[in-house]
């Protein structure tokens, strides 16, 4: 470990011990690994005798169907009235613009545990650790230093955030802390078959019927370099889907022969969204840095997996990306 890192965890550390009230938050579109992140810090402070509450906007809800089942006890539907009092704890948010809870300014105390190797460091404590598979492993780590054994409910949170954002052990951010962290969830009760069974099995027919109008739109480009495609909202009206519904299409993408860059780019739904597409990003080459390609649009993410929110045309678009894959490649 980094002496940066073990430093940061020490002050973490601290700050979880010596503060007395917490409002945990994370980004907006809260995937497996924010959500299960969460519950366990929240089962975490909760064991030490700390007052936490957990804040997601009213807005994310209803959660994407594969993550329901999570337990989110302690959830409040606006943030505390004593918000300026509070330890805010950010968790796997990249920069804090990714949450709609803004510290009043000099406010004391913000902390920022995340594993994103762009985060912005905008905490007053920051333990980020890029070396880690998920923010969960370093919830995981935070509750083993402070002797609290997670609840089967926490532990299932840990583990869904450390199975969805390993690509099921899959991706290259898949070390052998996060097999440690896996066997140590199971021996506390975790059926992995059972986590399995309710993310990736149960499929609602909207989202089969989503994935086939995407793939009928995929395109290459560069001999195949790029592989891209689009979801309109006209598309999700078809079919019955959810906003959420999307996720997954872009793994059938990258795992197509030749391809370098894989890309989704949906619609936003919703008020206000209207003219504004997201755009999610896969490298399968280790040449490309598809998060220096998301920031130049105001995202972010990882080496191998980010996104941005833009307004440009397919037709703009394209040859963006096209641009920053063809910079990199050299």
């Amino acid at each position: 470990m980094a002496v940066e890192t073990r430093e940061s965890r020490s002050a973490v550390l601290q700050e979880l011990e010596t503060g007395d009230r917490f409002l945990l938050v994370t980004h907006e579109h809260p995937d497996g690994d924010a959500l299960g992140s969460l519950i366990a810090m929240q089962e975490l402070l909760r064991s030490i005798g700390k007052d936490s509450v957990m804040y997601i906007h009213p807005d994310e809800f209803p959660l994407p169907h594969e993550y329901r089942f999570l337990p989110l006890d302690g959830l409040v539907p606006l943030p505390p009235e004593d918000l300026p009092d509070r330890t805010i704890v950010y968790l796997d948010c990249g920069n804090a613009d990714r949450n709609p809870v803004t510290p009043s300014e000099g406010h004391a105390r913000v902390v920022n545990i995340d594993h994103h190797h762009d985060n912005t460091r905008f905490g007053t404590v920051n333990h980020v650790v890029p070396q880690a598979s998920c923010t969960a492993e370093i919830v995981w780590d935070l509750m083993r230093e402070l002797g609290v054994e997670p609840s089967l409910s926490a532990a299932e949170g840990l583990y869904v955030g450390l199975v969805t954002d390993t690509g099921r052990f899959m991706y290259r951010n898949t070390g052998p802390t996060a097999h440690l962290m896996a066997a140590d969830l199971i021996a506390a009760g975790v059926e992995p078959f059972e986590i399995y069974r309710r993310i990736y099995e149960g499929v609602p027919y909207g989202k089969l019927a989503l994935l086939a109008r995407a793939l009928a739109n995929v395109e290459r480009y560069d001999e195949g370099r790029l592989t891209i495609t689009r979801v309109s909202a006209a598309d999700f009206a078809a079919t019955h889907a959810e906003e959420s519904y999307s996720e997954g299409v872009i793994d059938h993408l990258r795992a197509l022969e030749g391809t370098v860059v894989a890309g989704l780019v949906r619609d936003r739904l919703g008020p206000g969204q209207n003219g504004l597409r997201k755009v999610s990003l896969r490298a399968s080459d280790d040449r490309v840095d598809v998060s220096a390609i998301a920031r130049a649009q105001g995202g972010g993410g990882h080496p191998q997996a980010a996104g941005f929110t833009t307004d440009m045309s397919w037709d703009r678009l394209v040859p963006f990306l096209r641009d920053e894959i063809a910079a990199q490649l050299g």
